[in-house]
């Protein structure tokens, strides 16, 4: 092996730091109930419809009467909660409506600024979507993405993160999107720097309506080219990359690596590369449209029977989304990966925003501002064909060297982020830098992840352009 440097990598390498995050990871999941699970979504039955037309001041039955009591089971927890509401009206909200969503929010110690979502949406429907009044259970869609918020809330009550968690109990989804929407327009008022949002929508059976069953895998679903920002992108994108490395592929990456990682959950990660199913949507695209990382969490093999449909029997065979269609044991093991999940995003300073440059040159230079509460970064590379991270600073041959460098001396790039104070980064210009060697920039995709401390990892950001995890912001024109 020939000579490896690079700054702020050893701590990473010591065995007893590498096996903390697993070792805590674990610990948060295992407080996952499968009773709670199943209390929870029948509690969400129990009022009858949650439908985003149907009462909101019926202390019973309706939206309104569920909304209040997620919101409560969210303050009994001792976080800080409040509604976001907005009144909308729309092709499926003929009337002004108020639409409001419960949410709690986990103050991070050190980053309070840099933040991960869970969502979940509390609204139910029937096979008319206009149906407000008829009895819809919504136990798979969305009871499980609901109970999975306000589990995942439980399972890491009083833990103390860098960052802050936002747990989302979401209204209006099967409307348009509106809680989504909602929640993301109030995270950027807050100016929040969002890291993920890890939106969990259908999460709870393993048996398709085909008889097709599933119960040790769980889809995520990311979208390609950032959508925000794309047609500026375009052409940049054409000449450097970036079809297959938005930050919520990057996300699904991170997922999918953090489930072989923890093999006690019991899960794989299936990445799926379109934004949603297909032809369907969920509140995570509100989120993506305001340029916030986000993915979709839903089960392996969907049952079409028990989803969006009138309570009845036909020929024997019953519709509609009943609490007796779901699998606790499955619903939990996806809730204990979220957890994991916002444990480590939390936990780890947010990607940097790299650049990679060596057109015309056997060697590649990747180049990043340092954040706050970075003790170190890893850079990944792959092949462009290669669908997750297959190489790293701590282990690759290749001679790697570190060094800093005035942001001035960086040549022109359309790749490099135009608004990089914005993540947390170091406010001096101080640049990070590692040149691989040997490593041809054309036939690889780079990326960097940061390294906080106890050796928790972030997700890696593509050195590509539209890779940056934070929104973008077009260059200012050129003056002529």
């Amino acid at each position: 092996m020939r000579q490896f440097a690079f700054l702020g990598l050893f701590a990473l390498a010591a065995p007893a730091l590498a096996a903390m995050p697993e070792q805590q990871m674990m610990a948060a999941a295992g407080k996952v109930s499968e009773a709670r699970l199943r209390a929870d979504v029948a509690k969400l039955v129990s009022f009858g419809t949650r439908h985003t037309l149907s009462s909101q001041t019926d202390p019973r039955r309706g939206i309104g009467a569920s909304v209040r009591w997620a919101e409560a089971e969210l303050k009994a927890l001792g976080l800080q909660t409040l509604q976001t509401c907005d009144t909308v009206t729309g092709r499926r909200v003929p009337q002004p409506t108020r639409v409001c969503n419960a949410v709690g929010i986990q103050r991070g110690t050190e980053r309070p600024n840099d933040v991960v979502i869970i969502t979940g949406h509390i609204d139910s429907r029937v096979t008319d979507v206009m149906d407000a009044t008829s009895d819809s259970p919504g136990a798979n869609d969305d009871g499980s993405g609901t109970t999975a918020v306000l589990e995942a809330a439980r399972a890491l009550r009083g833990a103390k993160f860098g960052g802050t968690i936002v747990y989302g109990v979401l209204s209006g989804e099967e409307q348009g999107l509106l809680g989504g929407k909602i929640l993301a327009d109030y995270a950027k008022a807050q100016g929040w720097n969002v890291v993920a949002n890890l939106n969990n929508d259908i999460i709870g059976n393993s048996c398709g309506s085909d008889g097709v069953c599933d119960n040790k895998t769980v889809r995520v679903f990311s979208e390609g080219p950032r959508w925000q920002g794309r047609e500026a992108l375009a052409s940049a994108q054409r000449s450097l990359g970036g079809e297959n490395d938005s930050p919520s592929r990057n996300i699904s990456r991170f997922l999918d690596r953090l489930a072989e990682r923890l093999p006690q959950i019991g899960l794989n990660v299936r990445q799926v590369w379109r934004n949603d199913r297909f032809g369907r949507g969920g509140d995570h695209t509100e989120f993506l449209n305001a340029g916030f990382p986000a993915v979709r969490f839903s089960v392996s093999v969907e049952d079409y029977d028990h989803q969006h449909q009138d309570l009845r029997t036909v020929n024997g065979k019953k519709f509609g989304d009943t609490i007796d269609e779901m699998d606790f044991p499955y619903l939990a093991k996806v809730v204990r990966l979220n957890v994991a999940a916002l444990m480590a995003i939390a936990n780890a300073p947010p990607p940097p925003a790299p650049v990679a440059e060596g057109a015309v040159s056997t060697d590649t230079t990747v180049t990043w501002a340092p954040l706050i509460g970075a003790s170190g970064y890893k850079v990944h590379w792959r092949r462009t064909d290669e669908n997750n991270w297959t190489k790293s600073g701590g282990t690759v041959t290749d001679v790697i060297t570190s060094r800093e460098t005035p942001a001035p001396a960086l040549p022109a790039n359309p790749n490099r982020p135009s608004n990089t104070a914005s993540m947390g980064q170091v406010p001096d210009g101080a640049q990070k830098q590692s040149i691989l060697k040997g490593t041809r920039v054309d036939d690889w995709v780079f990326g960097v992840s940061s390294i906080g401390k106890d050796g928790w990892e972030s997700p890696v950001a593509s050195a590509v352009p539209g890779g940056a995890f934070k929104p973008y912001v077009a260059p200012a024109p050129t003056a002529q």
